[in-house]
């Protein structure tokens, strides 16, 4: 690894050298092949570039103590692409060759995995390629499906800086295409991030749409009342996260009561202002992050005490040991590479 790799900077602005591809043409996949990280060529009138007819995955490998290499909820992570692909109408995706790809990938640069905190972040996509600008209410029928990675350095380094959330009565993205992790809805949630950015110095948008509570931009959100963890249940409307569920069965597994149901913003304001209230988002990113204040019509609501709170720092503390080999891996979430 060369020192820039090494001496990573924003989280996922550095990426090995090389990354794994396979072509869906003639109905078929091609055997995925190892090629430089900045080789991929689109035609200009690719059906990705003008129908946003992608979806991508982000999980990580971590370093273990013994030296080996472990990935993170491979299947849950495939198994999500599948789905979206599916959603997208992009070609079936081959799940038993996509995981070998990324098993490949990993294992060709085990030695840049970071030590723990740091983790080499996981980036499968998958892109309709055929070129035809004709298309804009049918499939493409040819498409790209490619793993790149990206080592990276401890998320909070500079500390867990609790959040503060503009509550907004909208939604992410259309509410059939929540459950789908497509760039689309990412693109869509920029503009009222930026607006709360500028306007009341918001780190993210937590969307409400008519009052019911359900996801930031990039992020599941958990509200914790003493000993339960509140949580939007899943529907088609936000994105089914893998660090949430993950974080949901720790919960359980301590004995908290997980409430999996329709929070409304009054009952989060409520709840948020009770003295040991916390909240957080959940991601592969950070795992955690703590949210200290919600910014409601005008108006700044702290969460508890407004900083992280305990029951948010043991959760992500030990989800943080079952990744690194600290901790049992009681669920068989851990698949090693090498």
């Amino acid at each position: 690894m060369s020192g820039a790799l090494r001496n990573m900077s924003a989280f996922g602005t550095v990426f090995t050298p090389e990354m794994i591809i396979s072509r869906f043409e003639n109905n078929s996949w091609s055997t995925p092949q190892t090629v430089k990280s900045d080789s991929i060529n689109l035609h200009p009138g690719a059906h990705v570039l003008h129908y946003s007819s992608t979806c991508f995955e982000g999980l990580k490998a971590f370093r273990h103590a013994d030296g080996g290499i472990y990935v993170f909820r491979m299947d849950k992570n495939v198994a999500r692409m599948a789905q979206s692909s599916e959603l997208l109408s992009l070609p079936k995706i081959d799940q038993a060759m996509l995981s070998n790809m990324i098993t490949d990938i990993v294992r060709r640069y085990a030695a840049d995995v970071p030590n723990p905190p740091g983790s080499m972040y996981i980036r499968p996509t998958h892109i309709g390629t055929e070129p035809s600008i004709g298309k804009a209410a049918a499939p493409s029928m040819q498409s790209l499906m490619y793993v790149l990675l990206s080592p990276v350095g401890d998320y909070f380094a500079g500390g867990a800086k609790p959040l503060r959330l503009l509550l907004e009565d909208n939604a992410r993205c259309a509410s059939h295409m929540g459950m789908v992790k497509s760039g689309g809805n990412y693109a869509s949630a920029l503009q009222p991030i930026m607006r709360a950015r500028a306007a009341v110095q918001a780190d993210q948008v937590l969307f409400c749409p008519n009052g019911d509570v359900q996801e930031t931009g990039a992020a599941n959100f958990l509200l914790i009342d003493g000993n339960e963890i509140i949580t939007k249940a899943l529907d088609a409307s936000f994105l089914h996260g893998v660090t949430r569920d993950s974080i949901l069965t720790l919960a359980r597994d301590r004995g908290m009561t997980v409430s999996e149901r329709q929070l409304t913003v009054d009952e989060l304001l409520e709840r948020a202002a009770k003295p040991g209230a916390e909240a957080a988002l959940s991601g592969t990113a950070a795992v955690l992050t703590p949210v200290g204040t919600l910014i409601h019509n005008g108006k700044e609501h702290t969460v508890g005490n407004g900083l992280g709170g305990p029951t948010t720092n043991a959760l992500r503390q030990a989800l943080n040991e079952v990744q690194w080999g600290q901790a049992e891996d009681k669920h068989g979430w851990l698949t090693k590479v090498c």
